[in-house]
């Protein structure tokens, strides 16, 4: 297996002036890469900003014998995603690694939700990765090589109270990500997904007792990985938290095939329930096409 180094490659995070971010930052400078430490500076709600948090960090980085510059732009405008791949190009020449890190909070339950904190919300996670991601695309598809992480959440993968607009959007994340590794394959661009868990300024009250054993440099091993020419992966969502590492996966059901051209009851699709929900035998798909494939096998067994 090849070393995870990052001698010449240049990295982008965003949200890095702290917590996660600030792990995968100085982890992948202690690699050899150039980095650009990109971090608004507001508070969890988005609200403010401050050059502080990203100038402490490459501070940090510089001191060590790194390379980094600091952007203050927020991703959740297409022109905030510009000047930040803009900013690694003015300083570095190119962009290898992206890590979509940013994000605020704004929880509260379904029913009291108002529509600004949805707008807030899905502004930074969800269409933020997509300003910062589509500009970096572009340089990594014209030199044939590209590493793009998008930071999803346990939130948005299995659900959690409170959280409906931060979890659609984190689950959205998913969906990007598989698109763009699929788009982006020919050109030797990986794109992967990790769903941390660790302790920070937005998750300390959710953790408890558990925080002082969640460090956010646990996560970092993963997504730095997943980040570097080691990684043969992609289209892959991890999880990654206090030491344990595992895979998410969407998996299809073999399920319950009623036949070519029959439509079949509400009543007959209740009594074949048990075969719809089977879990012992499963399929995961790389794309549609592949489980379109697997309807038309059952259609070609049905007719021979």
């Amino acid at each position: 297996m090849p070393d995870a180094t990052f001698d010449g490659r240049v990295a982008i995070v965003t949200g890095a002036g702290g917590g996660l971010g600030r792990s995968y930052v100085l982890e992948l400078a202690r690699r050899g890469a150039k980095v650009v430490v990109n971090d608004l500076g507001g508070a969890v709600d988005g609200v403010g900003g401050a050059k502080s948090p990203a100038d402490g960090v490459v501070e940090e980085i510089r001191a060590a014998g790194g390379e980094a510059v600091a952007n203050y732009d927020s991703v959740s405008t297409p022109e905030g995603g510009e000047r930040i791949v803009q900013t690694a190009l003015d300083h570095f020449g190119t962009v290898d690694a992206l890590i979509n890190n940013a994000g605020i909070l704004r929880d509260k339950s379904f029913a009291k939700l108002e529509w600004p904190n949805l707008d807030a919300v899905l502004d930074v996670h969800l269409k933020g990765a997509f300003y910062v991601t589509q500009p970096a695309f572009k340089v990594m598809k014209e030199k044939g090589y590209g590493r793009l992480v998008f930071a999803s959440s346990n939130a948005g993968i299995l659900g959690n109270f409170g959280q409906s607009n931060y979890g659609s959007a984190k689950m959205g994340l998913v969906g990007l990500s598989n698109i763009v590794a699929i788009e982006g394959a020919k050109y030797g661009i990986q794109s992967n997904v990790i769903a941390p868990l660790a302790r920070t300024r937005m998750t300390e009250e959710l953790l408890g007792e558990m925080a002082d054993n969640m460090d956010p440099e646990q996560v970092a091993a993963m997504v730095v990985y997943l980040a570097s020419e080691a990684c043969p992966f992609t289209h892959e969502i991890f999880s990654a938290g206090g030491g344990r590492y595992a895979r998410f996966f969407v998996g299809a059901t073999h399920g319950w095939f009623a036949g070519v051209g029959v439509t079949p009851t509400v009543e007959e699709v209740a009594a074949h329930l048990d075969e719809i929900r089977d879990t012992d035998h499963f399929e995961i798909f790389g794309n549609l096409s592949e489980e379109i494939g697997l309807l038309v096998k059952d259609m070609q067994n049905d007719a021979g």
